[in-house]
C-alpha cells in the first residue's frame, strides 16, 4: 500500500479525468493521496475531493506565492476550514525566496502566522523551501513548528540540511527529481538518511518521474519514486513501501 504524500489533484489539468486518476491510482496499490491546499480556494476544492473520494486526504494552507493575498480574515477561514473531517495538515506553506511572487516580508509574517495556526488546530505542517534553507529553517525553529510536526515537501536542499531536519523531528519528502539523470544532490540524500525519516510523494501534476517525464504527472507514477529509493539505498521495494506509508500515516494521524 503506497501513500502519496503530496498531489494536487485539485488542479484544473485533472478536471476531465479526475475519477480515472484516482482508479490508475488504485489499480496500483495507491491507499492514501495527501492533497495539500496552495490558496483559500485550492484548500476548499482539496477538501471537496477529499470527501470524494476514499484514499485523498486535505491540507489547508497558503502557498509563498499566494501570500500576498493574505489577510486576518482568510487565517480566520483556514482556520475553520482546518476543523473539516479528512483534513490533517496545514500546507503547502513556506518560503519561495527563488520566484519571489509575493514580497519576503510578507511570506515571512504569513509563514509564522500559518505555523501558529497549525499549532492552534493541533496539526502538523507541509512546508515549502526554495532558495531560503537558512530563514526556513530559522522561522521553524523560532515558531516551535517541530512541535506540530513538520515535513519538507519535495526536499532539493543538501544531505547535512536533511541530517539537521532529521535531528530535529521532521521528515524528509523526496519526489520524481530523485529519479532525474543529473540528480545527484537529492541521491546523496537519500543515501544518507534513514528510511524512518522518508515520504514519498508526486507533487502531481508537476516533476513527472523518468520515465515518464514530458507527460502530466499523477499518483500512480509514485511507484517510480519508491523504486529509485530503493535501488540508491539497495534495499527491497516492499521495504520502502511499507516503511513510507507507515511514517505518513503516522504523521497525518491517519489510522
Amino acid at each position: 500500500m503506497l501513500f502519496d504524500s503530496h498531489a494536487h489533484l485539485d488542479d484544473g489539468r485533472f478536471d476531465k479525468d479526475r475519477d480515472q486518476i484516482i482508479n490508475n491510482a488504485k489499480k496500483n496499490n495507491i491507499k492514501y493521496i495527501m492533497n495539500p491546499g496552495a490558496n483559500l480556494k485550492t484548500s476548499v476544492r482539496a477538501i471537496e475531493i477529499s470527501q470524494k473520494y476514499d484514499i485523498v486526504y486535505a491540507a489547508v494552507g497558503v502557498h509563498p506565492h499566494d501570500v500576498k493575498e493574505m489577510d486576518d480574515v482568510t487565517l480566520e477561514l483556514l482556520e475553520s476550514l482546518a476543523k473539516k473531517p479528512k483534513v490533517m495538515a496545514i500546507g503547502e506553506i513556506g518560503l519561495d525566496f527563488y520566484y519571489d511572487h509575493s514580497p519576503r516580508d510578507c511570506q515571512r509574517e504569513w509563514f509564522r502566522k500559518q505555523i501558529q495556526l497549525a499549532h492552534r488546530v493541533n496539526l502538523p505542517i507541509i512546508v515549502h523551501d526554495r532558495d531560503a534553507n537558512d530563514e526556513t529553517l530559522k522561522i521553524l525553529k523560532e515558531e516551535k513548528a517541530f512541535q506540530a510536526g513538520v515535513v519538507m515537501h519535495c526536499y532539493s536542499g543538501s544531505e547535512e540540511l536533511a541530517k539537521q531536519y532529521i535531528r530535529l523531528g521532521a521528515y524528509i519528502s523526496i519526489a520524481g527529481p530523485v529519479t532525474y539523470s543529473n540528480a545527484r544532490k537529492i541521491v546523496e540524500v537519500v543515501k544518507g538518511i534513514p528510511l524512518e525519516s522518508i515520504f514519498i510523494e508526486t507533487d502531481s501534476p508537476y516533476l513527472t518521474p523518468i520515465p515518464n517525464r514530458g507527460k502530466r504527472n499523477e499518483p500512480a507514477y509514485i511507484i517510480q519514486v519508491a523504486e529509485k529509493i530503493a535501488e540508491i539505498k539497495k534495499i527491497d521495494f516492499d521495504e520502502v513501501v511499507l516503511k513510507t506509508t507507515e511514517n505518513a500515516k503516522k504523521f497525518f494521524g491517519i489510522k
